[in-house]
C-alpha cells in the first residue's frame, strides 16, 4: 500500500518537474505534519482528515500542487491513484 508520505512525495515531484521548483521545504514540512499526526491511526491520508494542521502558507502550497498533480497522477501512476482513490472513498463511507 502506498502510504502517504510516498504519494506526497510523488505528488511535489510532478509539481516539481513541470513548474521547474525546489519544494523540500514544503515536503520537509508536509511529512512532519504526517509524522505529528494525532488521527495517524484512524486515518489514511490528509485529504479525509477533518483537522487542518498545516500553517495557512503550506496549506496554501500543498493545495496547490495537489490540484495540479492530482490530474496528473492518474497518467504519470494510475494503480497509486486508483488505491487512493479506493482508500479514502472507503474512509468517507466509514465515516
Amino acid at each position: 500500500m502506498t502510504t502517504e508520505k510516498e504519494l506526497l512525495e510523488l505528488m511535489i515531484s510532478i509539481y516539481e518537474n513541470d513548474h521547474h521548483q525546489d519544494l523540500s521545504k514544503l515536503k520537509e514540512y508536509a511529512f512532519k505534519r504526517i509524522d505529528c499526526c494525532p488521527r495517524k491511526k484512524e486515518k489514511t491520508f490528509c485529504s479525509s482528515c477533518p483537522i487542518h494542521c498545516y500553517q495557512k502558507i503550506y496549506r496554501e502550497q500543498i493545495r496547490e500542487v495537489m490540484k495540479y498533480a492530482g490530474k496528473r497522477m492518474l497518467f504519470k501512476h494510475p494503480i497509486i491513484t486508483i488505491k487512493h482513490l479506493i482508500n479514502t472513498i472507503k474512509y468517507a463511507i466509514k465515516n
